[in-house]
């Protein structure tokens, strides 16, 4: 039973991006060279899906946003929480999990020169690059196909991590502060580490608590590396409560 429920879960999450799959396939090739080449691919950095992402980054976030604010009730859904749950939606854990269901890791090996082999099977599977190039896609379609027609792909495409952030939306550091109240201690959040181009960071932070870690997360902004951080502490401290 349980079984049966996983596996048509699956096919329907893999149906949900049929509509944003057609698009890309239908995107001139002169549109979709640079949506599959990463930035070290080529000489000059313009050539590669940065700009694309950071377009895409906005549409998505327009259209999910769209989607959400008619639907839900503003009486129990106010801007905090619509900004939270859209968070979570569009995270970089959800981009790469639609990136991977519309079959990109394997576009980008196929995509990728013969000299860049060697690192390419690591790097087509990383978060940071997923998330970039279904953004990168987005930006594409967006420019081929027009708002309209690209919002309605990406929001059917993100369906599944919408109702997911829907019925689960979960806020990791309050829930670990007030955990941590109860103790009688803190938590303190420490960036160790930033990645990658300005427009397009990576971000490792800690969880502190009485000057020890406790759970480290990484995240395309401070928030979300935070919230990870914050969610592997709260399993080790559930671990050793």
């Amino acid at each position: 039973m349980n079984a049966g429920h996983v596996n048509g879960s699956a096919v329907s999450e893999d149906r949900s991006v049929e509509a944003l799959r057609t698009l890309l396939d239908e995107l001139s090739p002169e549109v979709a060279a640079p949506v599959l080449t990463h930035a070290s691919w080529s000489d000059r950095r313009s050539e590669s899906y940065e700009r694309l992402a950071f377009l895409g980054d906005s549409v998505l976030a327009l259209a999910v946003s769209a989607h959400l604010y008619p639907r839900l009730n503003p009486d129990s859904f106010g801007a905090g929480q619509l900004t939270k749950i859209r968070a979570q939606a569009v995270s970089g854990r959800s981009c790469r999990a639609v990136a991977e269901r519309l079959g990109l890791p394997d576009r980008l090996l196929a995509a990728a020169p013969p000299q860049a082999l060697a690192g390419a099977e690591t790097l087509v599977r990383a978060e940071r690059v997923l998330a970039s190039v279904i953004e990168a896609v987005i930006g594409a379609c967006f420019i081929a196909f027009g708002y309209e027609r690209t919002s309605a792909a990406v929001v059917e495409a993100f369906t599944p991590e919408i109702e997911d952030a829907l019925e689960r939306s979960v806020d990791f550091k309050s829930t670990l502060q007030e955990l941590l109240a109860r103790r009688g201690t803190v938590v303190v959040y420490d960036v160790i580490q930033e990645d990658g181009p300005p427009h397009d960071r990576v971000f490792s932070v800690t969880a502190l608590v009485g000057g020890e870690e406790v759970g480290r997360g990484q995240g395309r902004s401070k928030k979300d590396a935070e919230q990870e951080a914050a969610q592997a502490a709260l399993l080790v401290l559930d671990a050793v409560s």
